[in-house]
């Protein structure tokens, strides 16, 4: 005599063999009703089927337990060779479902939810339950808020999607007890920013090019706060000068964004900043005296990169330098004496009196510019509003850059040419 066959088993074979049956069919001459028939209705009975299965995998351990398998979604991920990650996601499902949320398994394999809206549901009701250990609430108040955002989610998935039910799962608390929203999301808002400043880090990395990459890992308000910044700088460029590369192609959005954080970090006033070693931040730079006359040959930074003579003219403008000039046998003959920028009210002055970019047909506000010095601070030019320009940032690289020549217009505009 046999052994009876378990409900369960049956029911699982004489599923099998009706698709065996249904797969003979040709469904081409279906009509339009009757195809949009059969769509529901399979996708129903494959996801119930679904529901089914990750509920046989819920208590399914000691199968895994008996081959020596390390879960049971491991073993019928080998057995029945389909992904390991879809298998472990029934077996969460289905553990979900019949340990916590036995009236969201009864809607999946009832066919009232679907399978992709039960894995919403169970991850919003998951996220419900860890945030009762944050709001001051007794066990049975929050047994109770989860019961009704439980069957509250469930009626919902009549009339939702998994998407729109997602985000409906999100502000659940809001439907079910909204008394404690304000002080769940103030902890929540808390805990968030203290883990973002433990996240925090920033790294730069020479690349040997001439160039150095900085990755950093930040606030999302830090973040927001230098995007603003940035874009500060690149909106008034993009609206005034439709700035272009030297090809003639319009410059990315990312190089904008990369050149705005050089002019931001110039812009910088050193003499506010917090002390460096001793004395306020301070860019020390070495170059040979004819260079710093002539404007030709090169300048070596502090960490042993070099910069052309005429980068280090333009940040004499912008940044507080310690020039060390050396003689023809490298002999220091000047050390010491940091260059002044423009104070707040001669910028104001230039303000008034410029009131924007002092190049020929530029027109970007004197808010975004910079105070230049007309006769070189390098070569003995004083910081006085008798040798100030405004300058954007663009043409202020313009006016250091030995590929272009520069006139004075009579009304005191600069006019720019490339060298030919």
């Amino acid at each position: 005599m046999t052994d009876p066959v378990h409900p369960f088993v049956a029911g699982a074979e004489r599923l099998d063999v009706d698709l065996d049956e249904f797969a003979k069919l040709d469904p081409t001459f279906l009509s339009l009703t009757d195809k949009r028939e059969v769509l529901l209705l399979m996708a129903r009975a494959s996801s119930r089927v679904q529901a089914l299965e990750a509920r046989v995998m819920a208590c399914a351990d000691d199968v895994a337990d008996a081959e020596g398998f390390r879960d049971v979604a491991s073993w019928v991920a080998q057995r029945s060779q389909v992904s390991g990650g879809s298998a472990r996601r029934a077996q969460r499902l289905g553990a979900a479902c019949e340990q916590r949320w036995q009236l969201v398994g009864r809607a999946l394999v009832e066919g009232h939810a679907s399978i992709d809206q039960g894995h919403v549901i169970v991850a919003a009701l998951d996220e419900l339950c860890c945030a009762g250990r944050l709001v001051e609430a007794s066990a049975d108040e929050w047994a109770d808020v989860l019961a009704r955002a439980e069957a509250y989610l469930v009626e919902k998935s009549a009339d939702f999607g998994p998407r729109a039910l997602q985000r409906l799962g999100e502000r659940i608390l809001e439907v079910v007890a909204p008394q404690w929203v304000d002080e769940l999301e103030e902890r929540r808002l808390r805990d968030a920013e203290r883990a973002a400043r433990r996240r925090t880090t920033l790294k730069v990395q020479g690349l040997g090019d001439g160039t150095a990459l900085i990755k950093a890992r930040v606030p999302e308000s830090v973040a927001l706060r230098l995007t603003t910044l940035l874009e500060s700088f690149t909106n008034p460029r993009r609206a005034a000068e439709g700035k272009a590369a030297d090809d003639g192609r319009r410059v990315p959005y990312e190089r904008r964004l990369g050149e705005a954080f050089c002019s931001l970090l110039e812009s910088l006033d050193p003499n506010r900043l917090p002390l460096h070693g001793g004395d306020a931040t301070t860019l020390v730079i070495t170059m040979d005296l004819t260079a710093l006359v002539e404007g030709l040959g090169s300048a070596t930074l502090a960490d042993g990169s070099r910069i052309t003579a005429g980068e280090a003219r333009r940040l004499a403008c912008t940044a507080n330098l310690v020039p060390a000039v050396l003689g023809t046998r490298s002999v220091p003959l000047d050390l010491g004496r940091a260059s002044r920028l423009f104070s707040p009210g001669q910028r104001k002055a230039l303000a008034i009196r410029d009131k924007e970019c002092r190049a020929h047909g530029c027109t970007i506000p004197a808010t975004w510019c910079e105070a230049h010095h007309s006769k070189p601070w390098s070569a003995g030019g004083k910081t006085d509003l008798d040798n100030a320009m405004l300058f954007c940032s663009h043409h202020h690289h313009l006016i250091h850059d030995e590929r272009y020549l520069h006139q004075q217009l009579p009304n005191g505009d600069i006019r720019f040419a490339r060298r030919t």
